[in-house]
C-alpha cells in the first residue's frame, strides 16, 4: 500500500510541477511547521541513490526554542567574527571560468536588483548575508553533515540527497533555500549542536512558508541549457 504524504497538496503534484516550483526563498512568514511533516520528509528522502548505498548524509532539524537559540548565538558569533570561521573547504575553485563567473555575476545582479541594494553598498550587501544564519527568519531549518573522510563522490551523494529534500518539500506545500553558507561558522554550529567530531557541516536548509509581500521572493534566476556545450561545438 502506497504511504500518504503528510501536508501534500490536493491532487497531488508532479515532479516536473516541484521541479520547475522549486526556487530559493529568502524571507518566510512566522507560520510554524508541523516538525511530524519535516521529520518525514527527511526520512522519505534517504531513498535518494548513493554509491555502494553508503548514504553519507546525516541531517538535523531545529525548530522551536532551539532554533531561536542558534539564531541568537550567531547573532554574537558574527559579531565577533564577521568573515566567518576556518573553512575545511572553500566555496568556488580559486579561478571561475569566464561562464561561470558571468553566471555567478548575473545571479547577483538578479538578487539584490530585487533587493534595491547597491553592488557598491558593501554594507548593506553584508548585512544581507548575514540574513543566512537567521535562517532567513524561516521557523526550521535543516543542518546537513558528512563524514571528513568522504570523498567527492559521496559530496555528490549529499548532492542528490538535498536536491530530494528539496522537491519533497515542494510536494508537501513547503518553501525552503538551501544555504552553503553555514560551512563558514562549521564549528560554532557543530559545538551548539553537539555533533559527532568526525562529521562535517556542509550546508543548511531554511524551512518554511514564503512570504508574498517580499520582493526576494519573486526572482527567477537564469538556467543555460546543460547541453550546450557538447551540442554547439
Amino acid at each position: 500500500m502506497e504511504r500518504a504524504v503528510i501536508g501534500a497538496a490536493p491532487g497531488g503534484m508532479s515532479v516536473s510541477q516541484a521541479v520547475d516550483g522549486r526556487v530559493s526563498t529568502r524571507a518566510f512568514l512566522d507560520r510554524p511547521v508541523p516538525r511530524a511533516l519535516l521529520e518525514d520528509v527527511l526520512r522519505r528522502a534517504a531513498r535518494a541513490p548513493s554509491g555502494g548505498n553508503l548514504q553519507p548524509w546525516t541531517a538535523r532539524l531545529v525548530d522551536g526554542e532551539e532554533i531561536a537559540a542558534l539564531k541568537a548565538l550567531m547573532c554574537v558569533r558574527i559579531a565577533e567574527l564577521p568573515d566567518g570561521e576556518p573553512m575545511a573547504h572553500p566555496f568556488y575553485p580559486p579561478v571561475l571560468t569566464p561562464a561561470a563567473l558571468a553566471r555567478r555575476r548575473r545571479n547577483g545582479e538578479i538578487l539584490y536588483g530585487a533587493l534595491g541594494i547597491d553592488r557598491h553598498d558593501a554594507v548593506a550587501r553584508k548585512a544581507w548575508i548575514d540574513e543566512n544564519f537567521q535562517f532567513f527568519g524561516a521557523p526550521a531549518g535543516v543542518l546537513l553533515f558528512i563524514g571528513r573522510e568522504a570523498t567527492p563522490y559521496q559530496w555528490l551523494d549529499l548532492g542528490i540527497y538535498l536536491q530530494t529534500v528539496l522537491l519533497l518539500l515542494r510536494e508537501a506545500g513547503l518553501d525552503a533555500c538551501p544555504q552553503a553558507d553555514w560551512a563558514m561558522y562549521a564549528p560554532t554550529v557543530a559545538t551548539f549542536l553537539d555533533a559527532p567530531p568526525d562529521l562535517m557541516l556542509i550546508c543548511g536548509i531554511a524551512i518554511g512558508h514564503a512570504d508574498p509581500a517580499r520582493p526576494e521572493n519573486f526572482i527567477r534566476t537564469e538556467r543555460d541549457d546543460p547541453l550546450a556545450a557538447f551540442t554547439l561545438r
